[in-house]
């Protein structure tokens, strides 16, 4: 007698479907293990967090090595992450998870100025500087002449509201990044009787993300740049209104378009105009050489909308 040796085209869906019986088996026992979660709302994002996780997973089909190379990258992340520097911050950023968060949470409402990226300089404890002050404090740079108004979206005036702006250097440095005490390229004020405010900083220039870390080496395992464009940052807040967190961009910056940490709204580009050395300054200051120039008007959301 003969054996048959037709296949069995019936096998390899018979194994499709049993893997994929297994898989969503192990999937239901890990959404399970958080019934008796007393949050819901912990229990929800939980959830969430693992039917998302295994669905990657399962649909790029993870290697036993890819998963300890990823295990091998965020130890090496925390391991950078200290009290200076923020190396997760630096990975959510140029996954453009940062971003979208803070799109979500920082709903469109009327003319209310756009939120983008807190970044990972900022710093509690800036010092004060009165209106027309320098938040420069010895930063290497060209002097920029910043000025604008704080109103709420009925168009009133906010008196009072604080007004912390922080920056990098004319070298791509804040003064965190320099191992020392320093403090500079940063401060806060309060608006006037007429949500106005005004200080001297220095022109924005473009300068990378730390990139010596493991967000560095996966920039370039995936040819993008670690370049940020050119950009002040602010963070307004006033009782009754919602706090923003925002910057300003050079229009004409090169990287407008390719900033690594997908921080540009267009409505945030804006103007800075250069002014030959000479030109008479708004306050009277002294400059030596060219100075810079441009007006931000801001405005902010209730608080809860």
């Amino acid at each position: 007698m003969t054996q048959d040796r037709t296949p069995d085209r019936t096998a390899p869906d018979a194994t499709a479907a049993e893997q994929d019986r297994r898989e969503e088996e192990l999937l239901g026992r890990v959404l399970r293990s958080f019934d008796g979660c007393a949050d819901p709302r912990l229990r929800e994002l939980m959830r969430a967090l693992v039917r998302h996780l295994h669905a990657f997973l399962r649909e790029v089909r993870l290697t036993e090595d890819e998963w300890w190379k990823a295990i091998e990258f965020l130890t090496r992340t925390g391991h950078v992450t200290d009290d200076r520097r923020q190396e997760f911050v630096l990975l959510s950023d140029t996954l453009g998870a940062s971003m979208q968060t803070i799109t979500i949470n920082n709903r469109a409402h009327r003319d209310a100025t756009e939120a983008t990226v807190f970044g990972p300089f900022f710093v509690d404890g800036a010092p004060r500087i009165e209106l027309g002050g320098d938040i420069g404090g010895g930063a290497p740079g060209e002097p920029c002449w910043v000025e604008g108004t704080v109103r709420d979206t009925a168009g009133a005036p906010v008196p009072g509201a604080r007004v912390d702006v922080w920056e990098a250097d004319a070298d791509g440095r804040y003064d965190v990044q320099y191992g020392d005490d320093r403090t500079a390229g940063r401060a806060h004020l309060f608006t006037g009787p007429d949500g106005d405010y005004r200080f001297w900083a220095v022109t924005p220039t473009p300068y990378p993300i730390p990139d010596d870390g493991p967000v560095g080496a996966m920039l370039a395992a995936v040819g993008r740049s670690p370049m940020r464009a050119s950009h002040l940052h602010f963070r307004v807040s006033a009782p009754g209104h919602r706090t923003l967190v925002t910057h300003i961009f050079v229009r004409g910056d090169a990287l407008l378009d390719a900033d690594t940490v997908f921080g540009v709204r267009e409505s945030l580009v804006k103007d800075f105009e250069r002014l030959p050395a000479g030109t008479p300054t708004p306050d009277g200051r002294a400059v030596d050489g060219t100075w810079s120039r441009t007006g931000f008007d801001i405005v902010l959301a209730p608080a809860g909308a």
